[in-house]
C-alpha cells in the first residue's frame, strides 16, 4: 500500500502493562515459552514498539515458573530494547470486592519484601515496575526498599485514601496504576481513591484509553488535574486481546469480549482487562479529540520510557508508527514506509 499522508513518524507505543496477547496469558501456570516468544513478537508488530509482560495476583508457584519465562524473552536478542522488564501487578493488593477487580483474593498477600525478593530472584532481577495497594501494612517499608533498587512502584487496586497517597508518595512511590479502574464501583462521593489520585500532584496517572474502562469526560479531567506531563497511556490488555469476540476462560474469570470491545465478568460486573492495543486505544483519544497527536506520542510513548529511567531518543522498534492525516489516525508503517 502507499505510504499515509505523515506528520509524525515515531519507532511506536511504549506500554507498560500488558497481560497478554492472542490468547496467551503470562499468568498462566501452563505459559508454554514458544507461545509467550510468540505473544511478544505479534504485538510488537501492532504498534508497541516495547512494553512490559505483566504477571497479575498468583500463587507462588506460578511466579517461580513464569517470571522465569519471562526473564528468558527478555534476555533474548530478539527481543532486547523491546522488552523493557516485568510488571507484577499483586499480589501486594487490596482483597475487598471492586478494589480487588478480577485479581483472586485467595492469593493476595501483605507487602512482603522476603516474598517480592524471591519474585525478583526467581526473575534474574527483571522486575522493573510493582503495583501495591497504599493502605496496605507494610506498603510504605517494602516502597523504600524497592525504589532504593530503581524499581518503579506504581499504586493500585486500593481503597487508598489521601494520607495513604502522601505517605506512599513521601516512601517514593511514583505512578497510579489505571487511575479510576481496580476500585468498587460505589464509593464515598468525597474519600475515594479516585479524587485522592488526581489530588495528590506527585503520582503520575496511568490510563487505560479504551472507551470501555474510562468515559471520555473521567479521561479529560484527569488529563486537567494531573497535565500531559503527568499522564501515561497503557492498554492493561488482556490475553484476547487480538482475539475474536466470544466468551472465555482468563485470569480466573470466564468473561464475554463483546463486539465492541469490551471484556467483563457478567457475574460479578467488573471489566477482565482491555481487548485494545495501545495504538487502538491512541485512536480512540484521537477521534474524540481529547488529546493531539503530539501529547499522544508523549503520553504514550515518551512518559513511559521516562518513568522507566530509559531514553527515547534512538529507541529502535521492529515496526514504526506514523500518523496517517487524511484518516486522522496512526497506522503501522514497515521499513519501507508502507502501510
Amino acid at each position: 500500500m502507499d505510504r499515509p499522508t505523515q506528520d509524525i513518524v515515531f519507532p511506536g507505543f511504549v506500554d507498560l502493562q500488558v497481560n497478554g496477547y492472542l490468547g496467551v496469558d503470562f499468568s498462566d501456570p501452563a505459559l508454554m515459552p514458544e507461545r509467550c516468544a510468540h505473544a511478544c513478537r505479534e504485538l510488537l508488530r501492532q504498534g508497541t514498539a516495547a512494553f512490559l509482560p505483566t504477571v497479575i495476583t498468583s500463587p507462588e508457584e506460578v511466579y517461580r515458573r513464569n517470571l522465569g519465562i519471562l526473564a528468558d524473552c527478555i534476555e533474548d536478542a530478539e527481543f532486547s530494547g523491546r522488552l523493557l522488564g516485568i510488571h507484577v501487578e499483586g499480589p501486594f493488593l487490596s482483597d475487598r470486592p471492586g478494589a480487588v477487580g478480577a485479581h483472586n483474593p485467595a492469593y493476595v498477600s501483605s507487602p512482603s519484601l522476603s516474598l517480592f525478593e524471591r519474585m525478583q530472584a526467581w526473575a534474574r532481577g527483571h522486575i522493573r515496575m510493582v503495583t501495591l495497594a497504599a493502605e496496605g501494612e507494610g506498603a510504605v517499608a517494602l516502597t523504600r526498599a524497592l525504589s532504593a533498587q530503581g524499581i518503579v512502584v506504581s499504586l493500585g487496586h486500593q481503597l487508598a485514601t489521601p494520607d495513604d497517597l502522601a505517605r506512599l508518595s513521601n516512601a517514593g512511590a511514583r505512578a497510579l496504576t489505571h487511575l479510576g479502574n481496580g476500585m468498587p464501583n460505589v464509593v464515598p462521593r468525597h474519600d475515594n481513591p479516585l479524587l485522592a489520585g488526581l489530588a495528590e500532584e506527585r503520582l503520575l496517572a496511568l490510563i487505560i484509553a479504551d472507551g470501555h474502562h474510562l468515559p471520555a469526560h473521567v479521561v479529560r479531567i484527569i488529563l486537567r488535574c494531573k497535565g500531559i506531563e503527568g499522564v501515561i497511556l497503557t492498554s492493561d490488555a488482556a490475553p484476547i486481546a487480538g482475539c475474536p469476540p466470544g466468551t472465555y476462560q482468563v485470569l480466573g474469570n470466564r468473561a464475554i469480549l463483546t463486539p465492541e470491545g469490551r471484556f467483563y465478568n457478567p457475574e460479578q460486573g467488573h471489566l477482565v482487562g482491555s481487548s485494545f492495543t495501545l495504538l487502538q486505544c491512541a485512536n480512540w483519544l484521537l477521534e474524540r479529540g481529547l488529546l493531539d497527536t503530539d501529547q499522544i506520542v508523549r503520553a504514550g510513548y515518551r512518559n513511559p520510557l521516562a518513568l522507566l529511567g530509559r531514553p527515547w531518543q534512538g529507541h529502535q522498534a521492529s515496526a514504526r508508527v506514523a500518523y496517517d492525516r487524511q484518516a486522522n489516525c496512526f497506522v503501522v508503517i514497515n521499513e519501507r514506509g508502507e502501510l
